[in-house]
């Protein structure tokens, strides 16, 4: 097989496991946006007029902000491949003067996008499975009780397959969700071949006459509108697990089958004004109904899939950035980095899952809550990356400042359209994301007090090995690396161990673990060596926030000059510390309570850093913040 022939089935491959995990959720949007269009939330009848404003909306909304803001402009800005909010704000930074206020700003902007993000990836799986499993009131209305176990029993199979990995599950549903778009996209265009003139909603004439005709009445229903491009974020989020151009081109082939459903369910609307209850499944003969409701099923899991990556890829970038405590992370590829399974993420994301299910009980009552998270990254991202374009990428000009501000028009227009439906349920994802905000910055600034903490105890390098030279300890044979978060300072784990056991070894290394706010470091950046002397070594490994830092695999590779590591005499020390909270100026007193649990409940750094326990001495301390 040639080179050329293998990419192409390569990228063949990325393709469809794209389509079956990137694409579910924006694919499954059918099932109940032109519904709840037409719902009684907003008051529209099936008019001709109001069917077409409504098709024209939508068809543009795609147009406009999946295809050209996503797929054109956004997935540009990828940091080395990798996408997501956090990886577009680590981008922004580095293109920012250090210390800028702008930085911070980006910084907060970018971590409550992420946390709006979470919002997102729970309501998704509980809308998509029961919006599919409702199809059962629809084939008989007796079975509507069997409606919230069956999203319940569904839902939790989603979450148990997580641990086989991106790549078996993309495989798995790939298939299916090219069945579905298939089977969509021929419904609409029977249904458009019977009434053609549906097709008048390609124009933006059918919109503009709906914004005009409704006046501040259109701007509400734009809250039902933007169900459609649910899911566009998360093509960006996942652009790490498969590739920008395998996305772009799986867009290619899904865009099309969306707009002949739409378009399709507007036909029916057109001669069938009354099948606005359920336009879906009113579009699909009596015939294929079973089967159809069975596939609809399966592929809102594909649209679950979609976001729980995500939520994936943006709990490791938060971690390596330093925004949440570390976490078991499972490698379930051995040729995708950006492929992993986070166990507690999971777990977390199924618990609110199934509570949001129990709570809400059916898919319109969650489509009232839906919108708020999107939109709001939505608009976070349309920020962040203006400052990408225009400070990193220095490209600067008039017609930058009109695409953005036509972007940023729409995406004010689609957030002020779901922040007005608070009361009706909103507040559930901003209260989520509020939460996971105030986790993220706890955690960031209960670590920068922990480091100021570490500095004010602590001892410098200099100061402490010219003490050493003027009374000497005992030196045994071997190397004895100390892990520590001060790249300067003495660890704490070396003056506890000197302390009681009155003895260095001959060779004495200083090893600090930076994570750079780049995807993955250059190998010639990996190490940092500084000979201190006296048999001191001070050496930064550095990695990119997408690489698993394993020191001992780094150290084995031979990437310290200087430093010939032999595993079987060799020691690691690092210091457990015990966070207390005190009144001292810094954070409030709930807040550094809240960051000592999570300190305390944080995967250790050693396990992190591949570091083995038999070859490990910890040594405990109390720190006060």
């Amino acid at each position: 097989m040639t080179d050329d022939s293998s990419l192409r089935q390569r990228t063949g491959t990325l393709v469809l496991a794209a389509i079956g995990v990137v694409f579910g959720d924006i694919g499954t949007s059918p099932l109940y946006t032109i519904r709840e269009a037409f719902g009684p939330a907003y008051g529209l009848s099936a008019s001709d007029a109001n069917v077409l404003g409504i098709l024209s909306l939508v068809f543009w909304s795609l147009t406009l902000i999946v295809t050209l803001k996503y797929v054109l402009v956004v997935m540009r800005a990828d940091n080395r491949g990798e996408g997501g909010i956090m990886s577009l704000m680590a981008l922004a930074q580095r293109g920012l003067p250090v210390a800028a206020s702008a930085g911070y700003v980006v910084g907060v902007l970018g971590i409550f996008g992420a946390a709006l993000f979470f919002g997102d990836a729970v309501i998704t799986p509980a809308i998509s499975v029961l919006s599919a499993v409702e199809g059962l009131e629809v084939l008989a209305p007796s079975l509507q009780r069997y409606v919230v176990p069956v999203t319940i029993a569904v839902l939790v199979g989603l979450f148990m397959l997580q641990k086989r990995g991106t790549a078996r599950v993309g495989s798995l549903f790939g298939p299916i969700t090219v069945v579905w778009f298939a089977v969509i996209a021929l419904f609409g265009a029977l249904a458009i071949a019977e009434t053609p003139r549906v097709l008048a909603a390609l124009s933006p004439a059918p919109a503009l006459h709906f914004v005009w005709a409704h006046g501040s009445h259109a701007f509400f229903v734009l809250g039902a509108v933007v169900l459609a491009v649910t899911g566009a974020e998360a093509l960006y989020a996942d652009m790490g697990h498969f590739g920008k151009r395998p996305i772009q081109l799986g867009w290619m082939m899904v865009f099309p089958a969306l707009v002949l459903n739409y378009f399709g369910q507007g036909a029916l609307l057109l001669d069938h004004p009354s099948a606005a209850a359920n336009p879906f499944y009113r579009l699909v003969p009596g015939w294929a109904l079973v089967p159809t409701i069975v596939l609809a099923t399966a592929a809102t899991v594909v649209a679950s899939q979609a976001v729980i990556s995500g939520a994936f890829s943006l709990s490791r970038q938060a971690m390596q950035l330093g925004y949440l405590p570390r976490m078991k992370v499972v490698h379930t590829s051995e040729h995708e980095i950006g492929q992993i399974y986070l166990p507690w993420i999971n777990r977390a994301l199924l618990v609110v899952v199934i509570g949001l299910v129990l709570g809400f009980k059916n898919s319109s009552a969650l489509a009232s809550a839906y919108g708020v998270s999107v939109t709001g990254t939505m608009l976070i991202t349309t920020g962040i990356l203006y400052l990408v374009v225009t400070e990193v990428w220095r490209k600067r000009g008039v017609a930058v400042d009109l695409l953005f501000a036509a972007l940023l028009a729409l995406d004010v227009a689609f957030f002020g359209a779901n922040i007005i439906k608070l009361a009706d349920g909103a507040w559930v994802p901003v209260a989520l994301g509020l939460v996971v905000f105030t986790l993220m910055r706890t955690w960031r600034r209960g670590q920068e007090l922990l480091a100021n903490a570490r500095a004010r105890d602590g001892l410098k390098r200099e100061t402490f090995i010219a003490s050493l030279r003027r009374q000497p300890p005992l030196r045994a044979s071997g190397t004895a690396i100390f892990l520590s978060a001060d790249p300067r300072g003495v660890p704490l784990a070396l003056r506890h161990n000197l302390k009681h056991n009155q003895v260095l070894h001959a060779r004495n290394v200083f090893l600090t673990v930076e994570t750079l706010p780049v995807p993955r470091c250059d190998p010639d950046e990996r190490a940092l060596v500084e000979d201190l002397g006296d048999g001191f070594l001070g050496v930064r490994l550095r990695f990119g926030f997408m690489e698993q830092p394993n020191v001992v695999a780094a150290l084995a590779a031979g990437v310290v000059p200087g430093l010939d590591y032999d595993p079987m005499h060799t020691t690691f020390f690092a210091s457990r510390e015990s966070v207390v909270a005190t009144r001292r100026p810094g954070m409030a007193l709930w807040r550094e309570r809240l960051f000592a649990l999570m300190q305390r409940n944080a995967t250790p750094a050693t396990e992190s850093f591949g570091v083995s326990g038999n070859r490990l001495v910890e040594l405990g301390t109390q720190v006060e913040i």
